[in-house]
Parts: C-alpha cells; structure tokens; sequence
C-alpha cells in the first residue's frame, strides 16, 4: 500500500474482528448517559470510509450516520467545521434530536434536512476531515480509513466517471495539502486499511493496524 504524499504508511496489519473494533472505539463502561457516542470515520476521498460505516452499522443497529459531504454541500470542500460542530454534533452532545439544514440546503432550496432521532447509542461521523483538530473536543474516538492513494482514484474515477475529473482535480488540490497539516491519522483510535491485501474473512473481520506516531516537534 502506497499512501498519499506526507502519509506515513501503517502497519504491521493484522485482521481483527468487526465487534473486537467497536469495543476498541467504545470503551468499556458502556453507553454514553444521555447521548451517544461520537466516532469519526476519517480518510482520503475513496478510501472505503462508506463502506466501512455501513458495516459499522450493521454491527451496532441502534446507530445512525452523517456524511460530512451532506455538511457541506455546495459550501466549501472542508471549511464546514462551525456547520457541523453547531448544527450536529453539539446538540448530540445535549442529548438531543439533529434537524439541520446547512447553509448550502437552505441557499439552493434543498428538501430536507440532516435528521438524527434522539437516543442512538453511536452517531458515525463519516468524511474527509470528520476528525479534524478543531473538533476533537467533541468526538469520542476516530477511525483513520488508509488506502493506496492509485486505488482511491480509481476507485472515484470508477465511480464518478470521466465528467467528474475536473472536479477531482480540485478536491486533491485542497484534501492532500488540509490533511498534511491536520495530520488526522496521529490522532486515530484505529487505522483501517481500505483495500486490504491480508487474507481475512471479509463477513466478519477488518484489517487494522497500530495507529501511527505522532510528529515529533521540532523546537
């Protein structure tokens, strides 16, 4: 696995079941009283983070989801810290149900709203930059999602077909250069591999490494 530029490269891998993950990311006392847990699902546009998160689900039914691309659409590629600190995670944390329209929803007359019922024991924050420094105050633990940085383009090329590229251009533009300075995979509970290339049982298990150490500073 070859990562982007700036990223260290994880391991030594090992395969790990799906549940031994989540009481990794949970501890062990148990639920959170009167709000659910915060876990945020990090990693480079088409690394497998949604794929990871509906597993996820599966494995914990009284959870639920919330795609940072839903935050910031028609916003900003990751200038949206302030929208889902204040409009999602921060009424989480009181307890309380999400109904929230980002400014992008309301500016182009989107239907809907981000909705998250009250009572969920875990919330997956999913997207590049869900871990970011400026919101680990409100996040329990975090999942760094590693993947080789040829297969994700592939993977969005595979996706999102040839008309998309300029766009993907773009978004590269300002992922590579925001996540080298947040460093995100220093601060992970667990790092995942995306494509994992160790024998596993896809079913039940995951591919998992020690989370990287963190950069020395240099003084």
């Amino acid at each position: 696995m070859k990562p982007e530029v700036g990223e260290p490269a994880a391991g030594p891998w090992r395969a790990e079941a799906l549940e031994g993950l989540v009481r990794r990311l949970l501890p062990a006392a148990g639920l959170r009283p009167n709000r659910p847990w915060i876990v945020a699902v990090d990693g480079r546009s088409g690394a497998g983070k949604t794929r990871l998160v509906d597993r996820l689900l599966a494995q914990v039914p009284d959870s639920d989801v919330v795609h940072t691309d839903d935050v910031a659409w028609h916003l900003s590629f990751f200038d949206w810290a302030d929208e889902l600190r204040n409009g999602v995670l921060e009424p989480l944390l009181r307890g309380e149900a999400v109904h929230y329209r980002p400014p992008g929803w309301v500016a182009r007359e989107r239907r809907g709203a981000i909705a998250l019922p009250a009572g969920r024991s875990v919330v997956w924050v999913e997207g590049s930059g869900s871990s970011r420094q400026a919101l680990t105050d409100l996040i329990d633990a975090s999942i760094w999602v590693q993947c080789d940085n040829l297969e994700a383009r592939r993977r969005l090329r595979a996706r999102d077909g040839q008309e998309e590229e300029e766009l993907h251009r773009e978004w590269e533009e300002q992922e590579i250069p925001f996540l080298l300075q947040d460093r995100p995979w220093e601060r992970a509970t667990a790092i995942v591999a995306g494509r994992p290339l160790l024998e596993h049982d896809p079913n039940t298990q995951v591919v998992t490494a020690q989370p990287a150490p963190a950069r020395a500073e240099v003084i």
